[in-house]
């Protein structure tokens, strides 16, 4: 099985920069592809940036320009660069890995993002 833990959760202003780290640990062998979700209280989990092990990025249109998700094969860790935070960016954020940008059978924890205004 893939372990995925997750860290750099917290508080921050609006306008504000946070950086997300997942670490995978395990069995790692196919994992091709790495994400991160979102959900906010009341609301669907959202895809909002996906990678493959090559380096193709994908984003929800709301964090494009302001997200940059990148992944470290070496160090079997995927990262979220946020910048320019909205409060309406604040929810918990959940990594995910898998085989494919398809399906993905491991999930982190969870870590909390709060944008105050």
């Amino acid at each position: 099985q893939v372990q995925l833990v997750e860290s750099g959760g917290g508080l921050v202003q609006a306008g504000g920069s946070l950086r997300l780290s997942c670490a995978a640990s395990g069995k790692i062998f196919s994992i091709n592809g790495m994400a991160w979700y979102r959900q906010a209280p009341g609301k669907q989990r959202e895809l909002v940036a996906a990678i493959t092990s090559g380096g193709i990025a994908n984003y929800v249109d709301s964090v494009k320009g302001r997200f940059t998700i990148s992944r470290d094969n070496a160090k079997n860790t995927v990262y979220l660069q946020m910048t320019s935070l909205k409060p309406e960016d604040t929810a918990v954020y959940y990594c995910a890995a898998g085989p494919n940008l398809v399906v993905f059978p491991f999930w982190g924890q969870g870590a909390q993002v709060t944008v105050s205004s």
